[in-house]
């Protein structure tokens, strides 16, 4: 009966547009109730689940990517890669891969990633000659690599969950973050010979090194930063502290682009972004808390059993959940709901929990480009000032080279594990 009501409540409430964390605190809440759970408790157990350490890393992280999209550190860093490939077939599309790859292992965000990268680039490739929704679309999609190259917001949040260690969690993921930049490029460059997609005048040799020497400061940075947490230096919570240090520095004494006006702008997004996920945390945890007290992940991984699934059958049926729960969710929801129900069942199966951290992290890059609720549709549209539908019909090409890297990962583990080993 407690289910039951938690589902409905759920369910009605997010159909009124009542905020993620919200409905699911408030059907967690009312469900608890009934099973004559004490209050006080829930309160104690929301409190402890934003009381820790590591969760720190998630508002440096973002403030440090919001400073460097404001504080001229993304446009150098498009600039340098314009004077060395911005004059080759469908070199401004590549530009807006490797861009969104490089900002990727800055911010740990995709809506920052898209954000910083697409305020720039989709002009750009519109002046060019490229089809508006074809940029959007590219830009949407190969911002989502801000959730998959380390430091992943998503894979700090999942270590969190599952208790695995967030330096393995980012080593796993740079090779598949590296593929699907990779594979990115092959399809913009097959697109640009298809569609005849130029590139920007070949720039003199002698002129490329100042706007290469301009970026080498955002270069330089996820080797400063990631380079210290695989050192061991620094923790991840700290390194992102060290990220926001680091961002300040470059944009005030050697860009000298952000404006206190800026510099407010940025910290109440920081701040709206952040309680936005600790909100979506807490609640989480409560709703963990009643599926724990009703044995429901024991159920369902007894259920699992019983029915002899293979594990490849069930990353399969998980991948589609994931596609479905896409549609109407945005990604913290979705790990936080349903990574500690999976839990049993993956320790069943046998399944790597760094290897499904992965998958489940592309899964939840396609949920970022799912309509009706994929956030990076409605950042590229807010930007390009475009309906979201336009969006949507430049995502469709990219969409298909996603699950391509999702069915390379699911096949071969390797890919993920290799540099874990």
């Amino acid at each position: 009966m407690a289910v039951a009501l938690l589902i409905i409540l759920f369910i009605v409430l997010a159909c009124l547009r009542v905020p993620i964390a919200i409905s699911l605190g408030a059907s967690s809440v009312i469900a608890l109730w009934m099973i004559d759970f004490s209050i006080e408790t829930v309160v104690q157990k929301m409190f402890s689940a934003i009381d820790s350490t590591t969760l720190m890393a998630i508002p440096g992280f973002i403030l440090a990517g919001l400073i460097m999209a404001h504080g001229g550190i993304s446009k150098y860093l498009i600039e340098a890669l314009k004077v060395w490939i911005g004059h080759t077939k469908g070199g401004l599309a590549v530009v807006t891969v490797l861009a969104c790859t490089v900002f990727s292992a800055i911010s740990g965000s995709s809506p920052a990633t898209a954000a910083a990268i697409g305020s720039i680039m989709i002009p750009a490739m519109v002046t060019a000659g490229y089809q508006k929704n074809y940029a959007m679309g590219l830009v949407a999609t190969a911002g989502t690599l801000g959730i998959l190259i380390p430091p992943s917001i998503t894979l700090i949040l999942y270590g969190m969950v599952t208790e695995q260690s967030t330096k393995k969690l980012f080593t796993a993921g740079i090779i598949p973050g590296l593929l699907l930049s990779l594979l990115l490029v092959i399809t913009v460059t097959i697109v640009a010979y298809r569609k005849g997609y130029g590139g920007l005048p070949k720039v003199p040799l002698a002129e490329r090194w100042k706007p290469t020497l301009m970026a080498s400061w955002g270069l330089l940075f996820p080797v400063f930063i990631l380079g210290s947490i695989y050192t061991g230096i620094v923790t991840p919570t700290e390194a992102s502290f060290l990220s926001v240090a680091y961002a300040l520095l470059v944009s005030l004494l050697v860009y000298r682009e952000l404006t206190w006006s800026s510099f407010r702008k940025i910290m109440t997004e920081s701040v709206n972004t952040t309680a936005m996920i600790f909100l979506i945390i807490a609640s989480a945890t409560i709703f963990g808390m009643f599926l724990t007290t009703e044995q429901i992940p024991h159920h369902f991984a007894e259920w699992i059993g019983e029915a002899g699934f293979h594990k490849w059958t069930f990353l399969i049926l998980v991948c589609l959940l994931y596609f479905f729960l896409g549609m109407f969710l945005e990604a913290t929801s979705i790990l936080l709901i349903t990574v500690p129900i999976f839990l049993p069942i993956l320790t069943l199966l046998d399944i790597n929990l760094i290897h499904f951290a992965i998958i489940l992290v592309i899964n939840m890059e396609l949920a970022m480009i799912t309509p009706p609720v994929g956030l990076n549709i409605f950042v590229i549209s807010g930007i390009a000032k475009e309906r979201v539908e336009s969006v949507i019909k430049g995502v469709y090409l990219f969409y298909f080279v996603m699950l391509v890297c999702l069915a390379l990962i699911i096949i071969f583990p390797e890919i993920s594990l290799f540099l874990v080993k």
